[in-house]
């Protein structure tokens, strides 16, 4: 059994029910806390009777101290929403958990293990909002993410800084989330959103896990690309220069001599060619001084909406990410998850499952 694992699960009840160490104790029949302390941080092991005694003291079922495709007490999330209630929230949060712990548990049997050192920006909440512009130019910069830097920010967070990436069937209302987990950091994107929207939450998200250790951000925060709190308004800043870099917008005189339609359709254009919206374009040239805050403050965010373009597209990106579905593939393929585990795991039905193989362009593991 895994020490670290049970002993994590049993803090995370004990806090959840607002127990003292002590008063756990005395519910496991030990002498001190100091024995409950050790077990937390699992430098004491449990024995099979003590488990059995957790499951009756605490009410929990066996699974909950012992499957490692849960995340219980391990992990902090930070999400994206709008009006959606805590009850809700919760529950997405559950099962968005089976699939990093799942993936959390797979990918090092399968050779794909977690980065050995984290990137960080060298910011803090003390810092300008040029600073965090500034910040979100030089990723561009330093990964080669081109005039478009959109279309490559998913892979580069994936293969160069080992972020998980999932694009996801989210409940209404949610639009992205970051994870930080002790080994592991993950992103999930609402796969429904617009392609703008979704751009924008990725690289807000970046954000977050790029600045969580100097400033962690709530659990639950508004789905907006201007305002909100100190760090969330550092985070739009850092997402919409890195999105929208200086030189992709030049000449930036050109934008102020515009009439009210030419404009309209110069924002909607452009933000389609940066694939992120056009209301987000439009705040990003008032940062650079390219527009008055009163003249985009005139420009009516219905004409900019989504790019000028309905909510939705009829060809969403598939399920969770390339490098995801291979580790669960790999591990099919050697045996470490049956495959009916698996979409299980997914909560797929296994001809889904199938197809998300097809979708991400891997070969299926399986004959059904």
């Amino acid at each position: 059994m895994n020490t670290q694992l049970i002993g994590a699960r049993i803090k995370a009840v004990r806090e959840e029910r607002k127990l003292s160490q002590d008063e756990v104790a005395r519910l496991f029949g030990f002498k001190d806390r100091q024995t409950v302390s050790a077990i937390e941080t699992g430098e004491r092991r449990v024995s099979a009777e003590e488990l059995l005694r957790a499951v009756e003291a605490l009410g929990k079922p066996l699974d909950f101290f012992t499957d490692p495709f849960r995340l219980v007490g391990e992990g902090r999330f930070s999400w994206r929403h709008t009006n959606v209630k805590a009850a809700h929230l919760a529950g997405y949060e559950r099962n968005a958990g089976r699939w990093i712990a799942a993936f959390r548990e797979i990918a090092p049997t399968v050779g794909r293990k977690a980065p050995l050192l984290r990137r960080a920006l060298g910011l803090t909440r003390r810092s300008s909002f040029e600073d965090a512009m500034a910040a979100g130019e030089r990723f561009v910069a330093e990964f080669g993410l081109g005039a478009v830097p959109a279309a490559r920010l998913a892979e580069v967070m994936e293969r160069e800084l080992g972020i998980l990436v999932l694009m996801v069937d989210a409940i209404e209302g949610i639009s992205g989330a970051a994870c930080r987990l002790p080994e592991l950091d993950a992103v999930l994107i609402n796969r429904h959103e617009v392609i703008g929207r979704r751009h924008f939450d990725l690289a807000h998200e970046l954000f977050h896990i790029l600045t969580w250790d100097a400033m962690p951000p709530e659990h639950a925060e508004a789905a907006v690309e201007t305002g909100g709190n100190r760090v969330e308004q550092l985070a739009n800043n850092f997402a919409s220069a890195l999105l929208m870099p200086r030189d992709a917008l030049v000449p930036q005189s050109a934008w102020a001599d515009l009439d009210d339609e030419a404009l309209i359709a110069k924002l909607n254009a452009t933000a389609d060619t940066l694939e992120v919206t056009a209301t987000a374009l439009k705040w990003r040239l008032v940062a650079l001084g390219a527009l008055k805050p009163a003249r985009a403050r005139s420009v009516p965010d219905a004409a900019l909406r989504y790019n000028g373009r309905e909510a939705g597209e009829p060809n969403p990106p598939p399920l969770f990410s390339r490098p995801f579905i291979e580790v669960i593939g790999l591990a099919i393929r050697e045996g470490r998850v049956s495959v009916r585990r698996a979409a299980d795991l997914l909560s797929l039905t296994i001809d889904d499952l199938e197809d998300l193989f097809a979708a991400h362009g891997v070969e299926t593991p399986f004959d059904l």
